[in-house]
């Protein structure tokens, strides 16, 4: 073989392969984007529709939907109907944590750098379950306009699948979100009483699992669902009506609850500013640290007493 036509061999070959690179750098770089957007797709929690906003932490909420912590996690989430993603909210619960332990170290005693960053477990714990029971609250008011609607979609004639369409797109959130999402598991072939049951276990509540009865009950029987809307409707009327009353009776109960360990941290900042250094001499012996937990534990303790009779099941 000539050397002209091995060089034109050799460069051929060459520019081939560079091509063949290039396609196959675009066609793994497609893949990736499209194997992440099945992931965020598959694993979505159903917070909120999709914002379009970059999505931080990736691999810490790919890694940590995997674990059961990462799947509890998630479940709380979608039930607060945040737009936080596992991940998202994992990180930001860590540089709380962190924050916390740094400024109760420098500010009262190293002894309470741990106890600030289980304050802030708990406290960001807290704001979820303040969150979900928000949600749940304001799907509770709504009920009675989604029993309404219902009736008169049924009564109109529609299937109890149609009439729940209808739903999810005149309501607001969140009932508007949650029944958009029964539709679509309903429009995929899940059951009636599968997709009504998963809506009762996001937001749980007496009211919600009293309508989803008497829904699937009606269903499954082919009762008068007309008439038993109505009735329904009637009573989830009142029932909003009595929970407002009592919620309004009791805001000065529940403000005390929190007033009481506000005003056990408050003792220590006062302490600590009166005397310089004296929370850290207290806190130099193991007596003084057994001391403070325990009086932490009795702060909590009342907190959740104080709530718990406080707590009226209507």
């Amino acid at each position: 073989m000539e050397l002209p036509t091995l060089v034109q061999l050799t460069t051929g070959v060459a520019l081939l392969t560079c091509v063949l690179a290039v396609v196959g750098v675009h066609t793994y770089a497609a893949g990736r984007a499209q194997r992440a957007e099945l992931v965020q797709r598959l694993s979505h929690t159903g917070q909120a529709p999709a914002t379009g906003r970059r999505r931080r932490f990736r691999n810490l909420d790919r890694r940590l939907r995997r674990t059961a912590l990462g799947r509890r996690l998630e479940l709380r989430l979608a039930a607060t109907g945040l737009d936080v993603t596992p991940g998202e909210f994992f990180a930001y619960m860590l540089a709380a944590v962190a924050a916390l332990w740094l400024i109760g170290q420098a500010t009262l005693a190293p002894f309470f750098g741990p106890l600030a960053g289980l304050l802030g477990i708990w406290a960001a714990l807290q704001f979820l379950n303040w969150q979900r029971q928000k949600r749940i609250e304001r799907f509770i008011n709504q009920l009675p306009e989604l029993a309404r609607i219902l009736a008169n979609a049924t009564q109109a004639g529609l299937a109890l699948r149609t009439a729940i369409g209808m739903a999810a797109e005149e309501l607001d959130a969140p009932a508007g979100e949650e029944l958009a999402k029964v539709s679509d598991q309903l429009a995929i072939g899940h059951s009636l009483d599968d997709a009504l049951g998963e809506l009762a276990d996001r937001l749980p509540s007496r009211e919600l699992v009293v309508l989803v009865t008497t829904l699937v009950l009606s269903n499954r029987a082919g009762g008068q669902v007309v008439s038993a809307l109505r009735n329904l409707t009637e009573t989830l009327e009142e029932r909003k009506e009595t929970r407002r009353e009592i919620r309004t009776q009791l805001s000065q109960v529940t403000m005390t609850s929190y007033a009481v360990p506000v005003l056990g941290i408050g003792a220590l900042f006062l302490m600590n500013g009166v005397k310089d250094g004296a929370l850290e001499r207290m806190t130099g012996s193991s007596v003084g640290q057994a001391c403070v937990i325990i009086a932490f534990a009795m702060y909590a303790v009342g907190f959740v007493l104080i709530r718990r009779m406080s707590r009226i099941d209507v």
